[in-house]
């Protein structure tokens, strides 16, 4: 199969009850990015990404419409196999992984869609038909975030994600305290965020001073040799999550032991076909990990929930999606939801999406 056109879309999603405060900023909207592929044959496929603001991630909107621009004159006439995909994408471009998780995505859904499977399928097969997702919080008040908690605890959600950093390291502390109060004892399990917003000395001190509270810390500095400071002398689990940019850095990380799991978005390193490797080195070293996202609606969601039913059980901390954060689906009928902390494969081949493309107006470009 290949590629006959592209057609890139831009479209608003506001947050629900903002703002999204993380330690690299605060977020009321985000603007997403979709690509849609059709076939020489008239099939179609979806792609997405939505990087979170300009200041999470070396990604931004308006950069990933401009890198698509750039590669997707080259992509007509490609063949839509992932393999040779990605190295034709390579030859176009260097770099900008998230824009290329975009036709990724799309290609794996058009795939799916022709030989009538599901992207689990093409992934190598599910272990499960109901996901399990996590709740990711906003940095804020002890008492806000503990009351956040104890709601998704009953609403079963087996694990949950504290964002801290980028305040006092005195307010995290106590934030943690506050949380491991309501859900202590549960089997709730829980992630203390740190998005990069500590510097060691305050992550040392954290760990150390809440060290009779399990969870695991992720991400709680900006650098790898941060992290490496880190490994041999706070009392927790270390998650990697935003150095993770690549499967070179993630083999280092799981072959060197600098981490005991990772938080790893699909479009943050390339797409689908990426992450099939990516879940495969983590089950090859018993290393824990997410399948999710920074951010975006129905099509992303999809993808991490795909990817997410194909891990090994005792190694799936979850498939973040943001449907929680944001009003409304780009499928009324199939649109990705949670339910009692756990989401439902969709059904139907591909990734089981199909967008109603109208909602997002006319292209910004197509070729």
């Amino acid at each position: 199969m290949k590629i006959r056109e592209i057609h890139i879309y831009a479209h608003d999603l506001p947050v629900k009850n903002p703002p999204r405060v993380m330690s690299s900023g605060t977020v009321w909207s985000l603007d997403t990015t979709l690509v849609r592929i059709v076939s020489e044959c008239g099939l179609e496929g979806w792609g997405e990404t939505c990087p979170v603001g300009s200041t999470y991630a070396e990604a931004h909107a308006k950069g990933a419409r401009a890198a698509l621009e750039e590669m997707a004159p080259g992509l007509i006439g490609a063949d839509l196999w992932p393999v040779q995909l990605h190295r034709k994408m390579e030859s176009l471009l260097n770099g900008h992984h998230y824009a290329k998780a975009a036709i990724d995505i799309a290609a794996h859904d058009l795939i799916g869609k022709k030989l009538g499977v599901r992207v689990a399928d093409l992934l190598g097969g599910v272990t499960t038909e109901s996901v399990p997702t996590y709740y990711s919080t906003g940095v804020g008040a002890p008492d806000e975030i503990a009351r956040i908690a104890k709601e998704r605890l009953a609403e079963g959600y087996p694990r949950i994600q504290i964002k801290l950093g980028g305040r006092s390291v005195d307010a995290d502390i106590a934030t943690l305290r506050k949380v491991w109060e309501v859900i202590g004892g549960s089997g709730m399990r829980l992630a203390a965020d740190g998005n990069r917003g500590w510097n060691t000395r305050d992550a040392i001190r954290l760990s150390r001073d809440c060290a009779d509270i399990p969870f695991v810390l992720e991400q709680p500095c900006n650098t790898i040799e941060e992290l490496t400071v880190l490994r041999n002398v706070i009392q927790h689990p270390i998650y990697m999550d935003e150095n993770g940019v690549n499967l070179s850095t993630v083999i280092t990380a799981a072959g060197t032991g600098l981490v005991d799991g990772f938080g790893m978005k699909v479009t943050r390193i390339g797409g689908l076909h990426q992450m099939r490797t990516f879940r495969d080195i983590c089950a090859a070293r018993n290393l824990p990990h997410t399948s999710d996202d920074a951010w975006g609606g129905d099509i992303i969601a999809a993808a991490c929930v795909h990817l997410g039913a194909t891990v090994r059980p005792d190694l799936n901390e979850g498939a973040w999606i943001a449907a929680p954060y944001i009003e409304g689906h780009y499928d009324e009928k199939a649109g990705i939801s949670i339910e009692k902390g756990h989401i439902t494969l969709p059904e139907g081949p591909g990734l089981g999406i199909v967008p109603d493309k109208d909602q997002f107006g006319a292209p910004v470009v197509s070729f």
